[in-house]
């Protein structure tokens, strides 16, 4: 066995991805951690201490820890499968990572190092509070209106529409236009990455969206 890859979910820190919004890929040299939006980790041999079956539930609240050594990284690193862990660590042993985790004189490929050094976080921290500030400002805008208007009207208005319909412009637009997604991730990056998290993000603003237009309806 060469690569082994599995879906499943993941927490890094105290963020999660429930299943299916996460990939372990694990070759010879590199073990791969793809949690979409939560995370994008990528391990050398050398950084890996251990890998441990992790149980919370029994099925659904399974899976592996990795221990590592890499600072830029959070160190709650947990990948959750509805396989048993021990199977999931074996495959990874089966594939070699796991017996070159010791070796002192492997030298990591200079690839992974320069993608820990940029952190997991896949999108460009400039533009991920650019997208807060814009989102809050468009949100405060109908809060204002409503407060000014004597509570008359609904509080989601212009604004709150307006703010929706730029996330599902961006997130399509990132689908789309490979250099609209380098605009907006790291060096490095693509939409692949994250394009589950991206679908999922499309499919919550076209519901959001829909059911704003039934309340404006109702409400006339």
């Amino acid at each position: 066995m060469e690569r082994f890859e599995i879906t499943g979910g993941a927490r890094i820190g105290i963020a999660n991805a429930s299943w299916p919004f996460a990939t372990l890929k694990v070759s010879k040299e590199k073990l791969e951690v793809n949690a979409s939006i939560v995370g994008n980790l990528v391990f050398g041999p050398n950084d890996v201490v251990s890998i441990k079956p992790y149980t919370v539930l029994p099925l659904i609240g399974q899976g592996i820890k990795i221990n590592h050594r890499v600072d830029s990284y959070n160190q709650n690193v947990i990948f959750w499968t509805f396989k048993d862990p021990l199977v999931v660590i074996n495959q990874i042993m089966q594939v070699g990572f796991l017996d070159k985790s010791y070796d002192d004189n492997l030298i990591d490929e200079p690839s992974v190092i320069e993608q820990q050094q940029k952190g997991g976080f896949p999108i460009k921290k400039s533009v991920a509070i650019g997208i807060i500030v814009v989102w809050n400002m468009l949100l405060l805008l109908d809060v204002v209106r409503f407060v000014t208007s004597d509570g008359k009207g609904t509080i989601l208005g212009v604004g709150a529409i307006a703010a929706v319909w730029g996330i599902l412009f961006m997130a399509v637009l990132s689908l789309l236009s490979k250099g609209f997604s380098k605009l907006i991730l790291k060096e490095g990056r693509s939409a692949s990455d994250i394009n589950k998290f991206l679908y999922l993000l499309i499919f919550i603003c076209c519901f959001i969206l829909f059911q704003m237009f039934l309340f404006r309806s109702w409400s006339k």
